[in-house]
């Protein structure tokens, strides 16, 4: 069994955000870049069939050189191989576009991406490539086995969880709860140095077109300052939230 995971370059959680050339470029001076943690969720699964079912396990990325890496963590962590799509994952649509072809190329019988990514969130990626391909496609799962051709899924839907059979070549997108947070693989030394010697393959994008593009970014308002209130005095209470808050 073949399986390709893709891996997105993701600033961690704890950056500060700026923005340069008047709003319109994301300042990536002093940012660390990670896994997407929803890919590693999905990494963690791969391996896992890697080591129970003997899957040859890819991941795949479209970025420039600077994703490399992220890419070398996933394969110090126990991916097999990798390929960087040599291009800027700036459009959904390109990205899925790009996984699509290598997916044709290789022949693989299973994809699993997160459900998005963290930093444009955009949970459009694992759909579009599943359409693109006409696979059957599984969104927030939680759970995966394989069994010959089929694939047992179970995923998160409103008030609860639902399970599913498909067939397999298929198109998961995953989430916490697809392994546990305690069963992230972390790389160890050995993992590290074989990495360096693991192939890491670069192609070109099979096209260049880009549906949408950024025309500027703008962080958050900031919070506006607490006002605090003696817990003694409802009747102030009420007054602010009545005449400033207007919430009652």
């Amino acid at each position: 069994m073949k399986v390709l995971v893709c891996i997105s370059h993701v600033p961690d959680t704890t950056s500060k955000i700026n923005f340069t050339n008047n709003n319109t470029e994301f300042d990536k001076n002093g940012v660390t870049f990670v896994i997407n943690p929803y890919d590693e969720f999905g990494l963690t699964r791969a391996i896992w069939l890697q080591e129970k079912q003997g899957a040859h396990v890819t991941v795949i990325n479209v970025g420039k050189a600077e994703t490399e890496p992220t890419l070398r963590k996933a394969l110090a962590i126990g991916a097999n191989d990798a390929i960087r799509v040599d291009a800027e994952p700036t459009d959904a649509y390109f990205v899925a576009s790009e996984i699509a072809a290598q997916a044709r190329e290789g022949g693989y019988d299973l994809i699993i991406a997160g459900r998005e990514s963290i930093d444009y969130n955009g949970s459009q990626v694992p759909g579009m490539i599943a359409a693109m391909l006409g696979w059957p496609f599984v969104n927030a799962c939680v759970g995966l086995e394989i069994e010959g051709n089929k694939a047992t899924v179970i995923r998160e839907i409103d008030g609860g969880k639902e399970k599913s059979v498909v067939s397999l070549p298929a198109v998961i997108a995953g989430q916490k709860g697809l392994v546990e947070e305690s069963d992230l693989r972390i790389p160890n030394m050995r993992g590290i140095m074989q990495a360096r010697t693991k192939p890491l393959r670069v192609v070109s994008p099979t096209s260049s077109d880009y549906l949408t593009k950024a025309v500027a970014y703008e962080k958050p308002a900031p919070k506006a300052a607490v006002k605090m209130v003696d817990p003694e005095n409802m009747d102030e209470l009420v007054r602010l939230l009545h005449e400033e808050a207007k919430v009652i």
